[in-house]
């Protein structure tokens, strides 16, 4: 094991590379890096190029990460402009010298795609006029916020077709529809939407449009089923991700079928027991994105979560499948191109980095890990095995005792795995085991695995507490009067929880948690649709066993020092939920210490501001110290 240790400041050397894209012609492989700028509290973002010819990596655009590629192999880049404005630059990918200047009458959301000569973008934009100043405001939809977005009444992200040569701007989805995935194949896009103005049921349908003739229709009503990934891999047929299931999910994950794209119908292709093109294995080491499915020729490729790996898979017209990253890790984001591809991936222990066909491209980052995740399986006493990871302290010596930190990831429907995550490697710098688990409700085992909705608090606990004892089991030197256990989301939901059924642990910090699944129903952004999947039962039908799956129920009964970590824009586990917690602990008796970060939301571990990153570390580190030394 390595003598350096990685402090908290490391997270200023951290190179964070994102989405991969081949040029139309093959020769170059263009990508985003972006770093934390602690002077600037904020994150700079640039575009480079790796030239497949000759190996050599080069940046071209510094003033931003975000680009798209065009027909004629040239690289359009975004400018910052003013509001209501997006401007782009159009980039030479060799000498990286800017060719000409596009300016486009909307404030640009994402570059989706190029075809032809047409730049597919969204934008956000209001419905209808919003009741909104600094006396008034006036909320009628549900929801009416977003976590990242803020308040979200009335606006909707829309889709756009923009000419490149001839600066036509033209409006592809429906006025009131808020538009997601989309998939481009020569002039024909297909894009999910769902058309609302009430109560958006998150259940989207599925278009078809064309820019040649400026025609789109409806090939599957929203409303009627659960989409995921969509991908056009011919002209005349789609592949989709889809769950039979409509006003509730249950955990399924979607089969693959396929959609004629003439008449809608969906003919099934191949069961799929995993997610698809969407999630990835946790880690705070990540910022940017990139693209995770892609279709043409008769195949799709996508990411996707088995066991504690992100792979990249395909499936193909007949319904198999087969794997194309074989090694354990993260694939983040990929492209492929004339039967290469190119991917985001985190390997070896390091930070994300780009390997084409397996070969390491890029080596952006001067940080890898200093303490190995350790792998270990064992069968709970419900039947399943669960997959979990142990650290040792860096510097370990043979006789002494050491602290130990239970770290529980988000979800429940996420994953953990044996990738560089930065505060892990922190903790273990300071002397502590750290071990963290996938227990039932985690993602990348199955349906059956996942399924957790109704049993919040019981079998995920039974599951963890299990994994602790077998952690302590297998290594003697952990202390087991000196654990903590910390979490974010639903893991910090967790870390409530057991601090309410156990006094094991000698402190915790609950992370953006939730104290109770009744206030996370009525003000949470995904909360009214979120709950019935996890809780089982809304308010309205079983209040009783709402409540009896919320930590606040239980709080009375916590004698663990907790450090409470919230955000007063977290739209996803709002602030009230540490408040509430904070009271029920102060009037217990309990140590307790609410720290609340301004300006900053769900997402703090990621992409939160780099000093208020840095503070959020330091505050979970001297807790620890202070109760485990």
């Amino acid at each position: 094991m390595s003598e350096e240790r990685i402090g908290i400041s490391a997270l200023e050397r951290l190179r964070f590379v994102s989405n991969p894209s081949f040029s139309p012609d093959g020769r170059y492989i263009a990508f985003a890096v972006q770093r934390a700028d602690v002077q600037k509290n904020g994150y700079q973002g640039s575009v480079y190029v790796y030239d497949v010819k000759d190996g050599g990596v080069h940046p071209v655009w510094r003033d931003g990460a975000d680009y798209l590629w065009t027909a004629g192999n040239t690289l359009l880049c975004r400018v910052n402009a003013g509001e209501g404005q997006t401007a782009l630059e159009e980039i030479e990918p060799d000498e990286g010298r800017s060719i000409r200047r596009l300016e486009i009458p909307l404030c640009v959301k994402q570059l989706c795609e190029t075809a032809g000569d047409w730049l597919l973008i969204t934008a956000a934009e209001q419905r209808k006029e919003s009741v909104q100043n600094e006396d008034c405001q006036v909320l009628d939809e549900l929801p009416f916020w977003a976590n990242g977005r803020g308040v979200t009444n009335g606006l909707r992200t829309r889709l756009y077709a923009y000419g490149l040569r001839t600066g036509e701007l033209v409006r592809i989805s429906e006025e009131s529809a808020e538009v997601g995935m989309i998939s481009v194949r020569g002039h024909r896009v297909l894009y999910k939407a769902e058309p609302w103005t009430d109560v958006r049921t998150m259940h989207d349908g599925i278009y078809l449009y064309d820019l040649s003739t400026g025609e789109g229709r409806c090939l599957l009503a929203p409303g009627i089923r659960r989409t995921g990934l969509i991908g056009l891999w011919d002209d005349d047929e789609a592949v989709v991700a889809s769950a039979e299931d409509c006003a509730y999910s249950d955990g399924k994950y979607p089969d693959f079928y396929t959609l004629n794209l003439e008449d809608g119908t969906l003919k099934g292709l191949a069961g799929y027991d995993f997610p698809s093109g969407e999630g990835t294995i946790g880690t705070d080491a990540r910022y940017g994105a990139g693209r995770t499915v892609k279709a043409g020729e008769g195949i799709c490729y996508f990411t996707t979560v088995r066991g504690g790996s992100a792979c990249l898979w395909a499936i193909c017209r007949d319904g198999t499948f087969r794997r194309l990253e074989e090694r354990e890790g993260a694939c983040d984001s990929f492209d492929v191109r004339d039967g290469h591809a190119v991917v985001c991936g985190f390997y070896g222990g390091q930070p994300a980095e780009l390997y084409l066909d397996g070969r390491q491209i890029t080596h952006l980052n001067d940080i890898r890990q200093v303490s190995a995740p350790v792998p270990m399986h064992f069968t709970a006493s419900d039947g399943y095995e669960i997959q979990g990871w142990v650290m040792e302290p860096v510097g370990r010596a043979e006789g002494r005792r050491y602290p130990g930190i239970l770290h529980i990831h988000g979800g429940p429907h996420a994953s953990f795995g044996g990738i560089f995550y930065h505060e892990m490697q922190v903790w273990a710098s300071a002397g502590y085991y750290v071990f963290f688990a996938n227990p039932r409700g985690s993602s990348g085992y199955g349906t059956e695995f996942a399924d957790v909705s109704g049993r919040l608090g019981d079998v995920d606990f039974k599951n963890l507490m299990e994994f602790t004892d077998e952690v302590l089991r297998r290594h003697p030197d952990i202390d087991a009067q000196r654990l903590a256990v910390t979490g974010i989301s639903y893991g910090g939901y967790m870390t409530n929880w057991i601090c309410g059924h156990t006094s094991r642990f000698r402190a915790a910090v609950a992370q953006c948690s939730i104290a109770s699944w009744i206030s996370i129903e009525h003000m949470s952004d995904i909360g009214y649709a979120f709950n019935k999947d996890n809780v089982s039962v809304w308010t309205r039908e079983d209040a009783g066993k709402v409540w009896e799956q919320s930590p606040l129920r239980y709080a009375a009964g916590c004698r663990t020092p907790t450090l409470l970590i919230h955000c007063d824009e977290d739209y996803r586990t709002p602030l009230a939920e540490g408040i509430q917690m904070f009271t029920a602990l102060k009037l217990s008796g309990t140590e307790t210490r609410l720290c609340i970060f301004h300006g900053e939301n769900h997402g703090i571990s990621r992409n939160g501001k780099p000093k208020n990153r840095l503070r959020r570390m330091e505050e979970i580190l001297c807790w620890m110290d202070r109760y485990l030394r």
